[in-house]
C-alpha cells in the first residue's frame, strides 16, 4: 500500500488507519515527498513505514516507491484521504481474479465540491486525447487510486515527475498492452486545512507536453507523418496560385514562394525518413520492455490482502 505525500499531516493519519483496517494484512508506505509540515512524524506514528523523497513532484515519489518497495500486488492512493479505503478490498480482488496488471479506481464524486467542474471537463479532454493518440478506453486517466501487478511496476520506467505520472502509466499500459479495468469509487473532497497541490494551468500544461512527448515517443512514425502532412498540405495551398499563373502566363511567377514549398516538400520528406527510422527503434525496445515484462515473477497467492 503505497500513499505518495507532501505536507498531509492533517489526513494522513486517518488515511492509514483507514487503510490498516480496509486491509489488515497490507503494508502501508508513506512516501514523504519534502514536506515541511509533520506529515512523515504522524505518518509513524500511525503505524506506516515512511520513505522519504526530497525531490518534489507526485512523479518523483511514486519512482521512488516502486523503487524501493518489492512486493506482489502494490496498491497506490493519494495520501489526501480522498479515496475510500473500504474499495480497496475489491480492487486488489479484482486485479487477483482477472489476472490484470492495472485496475483504476475511477472517480466517483459523492460530494459536490470533491471534484471541480473544471477539472471534470480537463479530465474528459485529456481522455479523448489520450485515445485519439494511443487508443486508450480509460475515462479516469488522472485517478490516483490504482492497483498494480509486480511485472506492471517492474516494467515501468517512471520517467515522469509530477502528475504527469498517471498518464505515463496509461500510456504504458496501453503500449504494452497490458490487461487493465476501471472500477468506479467514491470520491470524497479534502479534508478541512489539506489543499490541493494541483496547479490546473500549470499542470495541465505540463500534462499536455508530457503527452506529446510520449506521442512522440511511443508513436514516431505518426507523429512525424503528420507534421510531414501539415507541411505537404502548406506547401500545396502556397504553390497553388503559382501553378494556376504558369499555365495561364506559362511564367513561373513568386520565385520566392516556390523556393519555400520545395523546402517545405523536402522537410516532409525528411520527417517521413525519421518517422520510418525511430519507428524501427521504438518496436525494438517495445519487445524489450514487453520481455521484461514477461519475465518479471508474479506471485499472487490467494493469501494476499495488498
Amino acid at each position: 500500500m503505497i500513499l505518495p505525500c507532501h505536507d498531509e499531516a492533517t489526513s494522513i493519519a486517518r488515511v492509514v488507519n483507514e487503510f490498516q483496517t480496509a486491509l489488515p494484512g497490507a503494508m502501508i508506505y508513506v512516501i514523504d515527498n519534502a514536506s515541511t509540515d509533520a506529515t512523515a512524524q504522524v505518518a509513524s506514528e500511525a503505524g506506516a513505514i515512511v520513505i522519504r523523497e526530497p525531490l518534489r513532484g507526485k512523479g518523483n515519489a511514486v519512482r521512488r516507491a516502486f523503487a524501493a518497495i518489492d512486493s506482489d500486488i502494490y496498491l497506490m492512493a493519494d495520501g489526501d484521504g480522498t479515496y475510500d479505503a473500504n474499495a480497496a478490498p475489491q480492487l486488489i480482488e479484482i486485479l487477483r481474479a482477472e489476472h490484470l496488471d492495472m485496475v483504476v479506481g475511477s472517480r466517483r464524486h459523492i460530494e459536490d465540491d470533491a471534484y471541480p467542474r473544471g477539472h471534470q471537463l480537463g479530465n474528459r479532454m485529456f481522455c479523448s486525447l489520450l485515445r485519439l493518440m494511443f487508443g486508450s478506453s480509460l475515462s479516469d486517466i488522472f485517478s490516483g487510486y490504482r492497483v498494480f501487478s509486480r511485472r506492471f511496476v517492474k516494467s515501468f520506467p517512471a520517467l515522469s515527475t509530477g502528475f504527469e505520472i498517471e498518464t505515463e502509466m496509461s500510456v504504458h499500459a496501453t503500449s504494452l498492452r497490458l490487461s487493465v479495468k476501471e472500477v468506479p469509487c467514491n470520491y470524497r473532497a479534502r479534508m478541512t486545512g489539506s489543499a490541493s497541490k494541483l496547479r490546473t494551468y500549470r499542470d495541465g500544461a505540463r500534462i499536455l507536453m508530457s503527452m506529446m512527448r510520449l506521442f512522440r515517443h511511443h508513436r514516431p512514425l505518426l507523429f512525424f507523418g503528420t507534421l510531414a502532412a501539415i507541411c505537404v498540405g502548406i506547401a500545396v495551398i502556397l504553390f497553388t496560385p503559382v501553378l494556376i499563373a504558369f499555365f495561364k502566363t506559362g511564367l513561373v511567377m513568386r520565385l520566392p514562394t516556390v523556393i519555400l514549398c520545395t523546402g517545405l516538400v523536402l522537410t516532409a520528406g525528411l520527417l517521413v525518413t525519421t518517422g520510418l527510422i525511430l519507428d524501427t527503434t521504438t518496436k525494438t525496445q517495445l519487445e524489450i520492455r514487453r520481455l521484461l515484462y514477461l519475465n518479471t515473477g508474479l506471485e499472487v497467492g490467494p493469501d494476499m490482502n495488498g
